[in-house]
């Protein structure tokens, strides 16, 4: 749990800097582009970091078990967070805010998005990536040969 903890602390610090950057320097200046742009950046970092470290997988990921979920789950949180941002687009555009004060409304909106899944995924990558302790175990026991 703290590793999946760490892994998404540090996958959102990655999301929300890109993401105000993009957006704070009106380098992107749309609300949902930005968050896209942010969240797709962050997905990164994420897979690999809960990969390797969280669910302690190593060599090729499998597609279909492994890759395919992850992405399918990353998509419905960032369509979340493009709710989030669309409601941050209508408070940006209906209020007369400084663009310090829009830039943490969008980032507000990322967060709050992105918190509604965090628990799903962890409840749902837990069983596709996490090797129960019986099988972690025996892959490391010497194989004996069947005594018959």
């Amino acid at each position: 749990m703290g590793r999946f903890v760490s892994v998404s602390v540090a996958a959102t610090v990655v999301s929300f800097s890109v993401s105000s950057l993009v957006y704070g320097l009106k380098i992107i200046k749309g609300e949902i582009d930005a968050t896209l742009f942010g969240n797709l950046v962050g997905a990164v970092p994420s897979y690999s970091l809960n990969r390797r470290w969280v669910w302690r997988k190593s060599g090729r990921s499998h597609f279909r078990k492994e890759v395919l979920p992850f992405c399918i789950f990353t998509l419905i949180s960032i369509a979340f967070s493009i709710v989030g941002a669309s409601y941050a687009h209508h408070l940006v555009h209906e209020h007369q805010w400084s663009h310090l004060t829009n830039t943490a409304v969008v980032d507000g909106a990322n967060l709050v998005s992105v918190g509604v899944f965090w628990i799903i995924k962890f409840l749902l990558f837990s069983r596709i990536f996490l090797v129960p302790e019986e099988a972690a175990v025996d892959q490391h026991l010497p194989r004996s040969e069947d005594p018959r």
